[in-house]
Formats: structure tokens, C-alpha cells, sequence
């Protein structure tokens, strides 16, 4: 008689990093014991994997965990991540969950659902990570067209706003040998891009004496790999050399994503980050003068305690200046347990929707500019495997995203197009070349 397998369904909020660790964590889980199905879908075990970067992502994480609940009452609701590693006690009171477990504890999910039933009081297992150095290897296996593989986790860095060291621990690494057979696997898998994620991936080394740097180039030399996307990096990690390299290289994506945050230095002192609006300056111009095509964005904080109206004036014309693509722009978001919780001079919320309605006109401007330099212009696109309303897309080496009408023999390819404008749809249209 055929044992019955669990099916257990996979729920992953926040990063890139958090959908790197959720495949891996979903793959260690035996297949003679569970059955894999689709986010949404009736399970008998739902794992959530949440994020605590701002009050939004916990309320997301919290609004998951009530549906999947009235969804199937009696599936067993296993939460993890940074939400569960800082605040275990407030997730575990939440109705329907029966397992919680911090960062640390995570990776051995499968262990602890092996016998997974339903509990009166939920079982929770959250150490602290202040000292932990152990790292867990990830990659995201789900996707046929790109792999999020995890080079870097935890962050040394103490800005005044942010949980994450808190939640991740100490800045920490695999060894560029290991990274690269992992690069090397994925490409065996035949997928033809990797996206590079971490906490703080320019940080990349602490524990293993190497450098980003280093790490970049040997995987270039990885086949079957033809682009690498570096998902985030601080503005005083992103080095000349790292921009050369790039600018020289075929494969590492003209693409940059640089945390500004503010483009007030006063404010930038209060956030305790460790460069000057004049650093990423720098960084931007000399990105602009090697590939003038690059991709370039940058994340922002509105409504900062102490960003008075002059402040956050600076902001706004210095970004208005920048020669950017897009702005990801974030409320202030008082977190527990962080310096900037206790500031004075708190920006009424009203205030900080105004700024972020102000920021959010300049990306749409930024990125309606990005798009018309390029128009005319050829370009290399991966396509995704995934049709949407009859169409094909696929994003360029600097991060514009395409459109074609659907054609399954592009899926997973990648081919040389002619950028020809914008559609409905805010999507570049193109043209194939043959």
C-alpha cells in the first residue's frame, strides 16, 4: 500500500535572500514523506517564511498566517524567518500557528514537521544569533530562468533604524570554492542567470579572508552561468575595482542597486550609515561614465525623526539631479528595539506619505527618462517561462523589463533585441534580431 504523502506549501515574504532559503529549506524535506504544491493551494502544512523589515512586512505576515488558517483550519501553520526570530512570542499567539522557529533554527524544519499534528500551545525554538557564525548554503531552484544564490548573510553594521542584525546575527560567509560549485550545480540545472543575494553582500569575506571582488571573478569563469545580477550593495562597499570589473565584463549585469537612503548628510549621520551623499555621487558618476546604459537604483527613507521640511529638501533635489533609473522609496518605520525608536522630532505619518508621493512622481520621471534613452538601442533579454495576458517577458542586462507576444520556443533564451518604445503596460516593447 502507497504511503500517503503531507502536502505542505511554501509561503516566502521580504528578500531575495528569504526565496534563496525557502527552495532550500522546501528541497530537505523527503519526497517519499511530502508532497510540494503551489502557494495558495490546500496543504496539510503551510510554512511561512516572514520578514520584518518595516510594520508593512509584518502585517503582510501576520494577514498570511490568518488566511492560510481560515483557508484549511486544520493544517498545521509552521512560521519562520527574521518576524519569528524577533518577536516568537506575538506569532506564536496568532490563531492557527503551531510551530515557530528562529533564523537559526529554520534549516532544520524538516525535522521538526516529520511528525507534524496540530497543538493546543505552539511549540516555539528562537536562540539568540548576537554571537552565531554558522552559515547556512542557499540557492532558489523553483525558477527555470534565474537562481537567487546566497553568498553572504548577518550584517556588523549598526544603523540606527534596522533590525536586521538583530534577526540575521554577525555578518558571515561561505568560502568562494563552495559558492562556486554551488554556481556550478545551478548552471547544471540550466539556468542562465544567478542573481547574487546576501544581508550586506559587499561585506562578502569577514569570515573567509577573500572580497567580493575576488568572489565575482572566479564565477565569471563558472559555464553554463551567462549573467550574474548583484542584488544590493552599500555605496562604501561598491569599489572602483568592482565597477571596472563590471563595465569589462560579459557577464556581470550592467545593473546597480545602491541604498542611498537620504540624500541629507545630517540625516545620514542620525542613521548611522557609513558614507556621505558625496559617496554615492561618485559611485553614480563613474558608473554613468563606464556604461552610460547601466541600470541604477537606489533605495530611500521619507520622514526619518529630525528630517525637517529643509532636510528632506536636500533629498529631493539631490535625487532629482542624480542620474538614476528608478527609486524603491520607503516610509520611516519605527522598529522595536532600534535607536532611531527613541529619537525626538518624530515625522507625523501625513508628512511622510507626502514625502513618499513626492519621491515615488521622481522615479516615475526617472524611469520614463531610463526608458527613452535606450529606446533605439539594441539589447540581450532572458525571458521568463511564464506567459502573462498573451505575452512573453524578460528583463535587459540593465534591468528594463520587456515584452514580446508569446512564444514558448524564447522561454529560458536569451536573444539579441531591438528596444522599440513603451507599451500600456509600462513595459519596454522590442524586437527581436535575428
Amino acid at each position: 500500500m502507497e504511503k500517503i504523502r503531507k502536502k505542505i506549501s511554501f509561503h516566502t515574504l521580504g528578500c531575495k535572500l528569504n526565496f534563496a532559503e525557502t527552495s532550500t529549506i522546501a528541497r530537505s524535506f523527503p519526497e517519499d514523506q511530502f508532497e510540494i504544491v503551489r502557494a495558495g493551494a490546500k496543504a496539510d502544512i503551510y510554512v511561512i517564511n516572514t520578514c520584518s523589515v518595516t510594520d508593512v512586512a509584518e502585517r503582510k505576515c501576520r494577514q498570511t498566517i490568518k488566511k492560510l488558517h481560515h483557508q484549511s483550519p486544520d493544517a498545521v501553520i509552521a512560521v519562520t524567518g527574521c518576524y519569528a526570530q524577533l518577536n516568537p512570542e506575538k506569532i506564536s499567539s496568532i490563531p492557527g500557528v503551531d510551530l515557530v522557529l528562529g533564523n537559526n533554527e529554520k534549516y532544520d524544519l524538516a525535522a521538526f514537521l516529520k511528525n507534524a499534528e496540530k497543538k493546543e500551545i505552539p511549540e516555539v525554538h528562537s536562540c539568540e544569533l548576537s554571537d552565531k557564525d554558522s552559515f547556512f548554503p542557499s540557492f532558489s531552484a523553483g525558477d527555470r530562468t534565474r537562481s537567487f544564490l546566497k553568498v553572504q548573510d548577518g550584517c556588523n553594521y549598526k544603523c540606527s533604524y534596522c533590525t536586521i542584525p538583530l534577526a540575521r546575527g554577525i555578518s558571515r560567509n561561505h568560502d568562494i570554492a563552495s559558492i562556486v560549485r554551488e554556481a556550478e550545480q545551478i548552471a547544471g540545472n540550466g539556468i542562465k542567470e544567478i542573481v547574487l543575494t546576501g544581508v550586506n553582500i559587499g561585506d562578502f569575506g569577514k569570515t573567509t579572508g577573500e572580497s567580493f571582488y575576488d568572489l565575482l571573478t572566479q564565477l565569471t569563469a563558472v559555464e553554463g552561468i551567462e549573467r550574474y545580477r548583484i542584488s544590493s550593495i552599500e555605496p562604501n562597499l561598491l569599489t572602483d575595482e568592482i565597477i571596472e570589473l563590471t563595465a569589462g565584463s560579459s557577464k556581470i549585469l550592467s545593473h546597480f542597486h545602491i541604498p542611498l537612503q537620504s540624500g541629507s548628510d545630517k540625516v545620514l549621520g542620525l542613521m548611522r550609515r557609513r558614507y556621505r551623499r558625496i559617496d554615492f555621487e561618485k559611485r553614480v558618476t563613474m558608473i554613468r561614465k563606464l556604461m552610460p546604459l547601466a541600470g541604477i537604483g537606489a533605495d530611500v527613507i521619507v520622514g526619518f525623526p529630525g528630517e525637517s521640511d529643509e532636510l528632506f529638501d536636500e533629498t529631493f533635489s539631490f535625487l532629482k539631479d542624480m542620474p538614476l533609473s528608478y527609486l524603491h522609496v520607503f516610509k520611516f518605520s519605527e522598529r522595536p528595539g532600534t535607536p532611531a525608536q527613541k529619537m525626538p522630532d518624530k515625522v507625523p505619518f501625513r508628512i511622510r506619505e507626502e514625502r513618499s508621493r513626492r519621491l515615488i512622481n521622481i522615479s516615475n520621471l526617472k524611469h520614463s527618462e531610463f526608458c527613452s534613452v535606450n529606446f533605439g538601442t539594441r539589447a540581450e533579454v532572458l525571458f521568463e517561462h511564464t506567459p502573462s495576458k498573451g505575452m512573453i517577458s524578460g528583463f535587459t542586462e540593465n534591468y528594463l523589463k520587456t515584452e514580446l507576444p508569446w512564444d514558448p520556443e524564447l522561454a529560458g533564451t536569451i536573444r539579441k533585441v531591438l528596444l522599440t518604445g513603451v507599451s500600456g503596460s509600462g513595459r519596454m516593447k522590442c524586437e527581436l534580431i535575428n
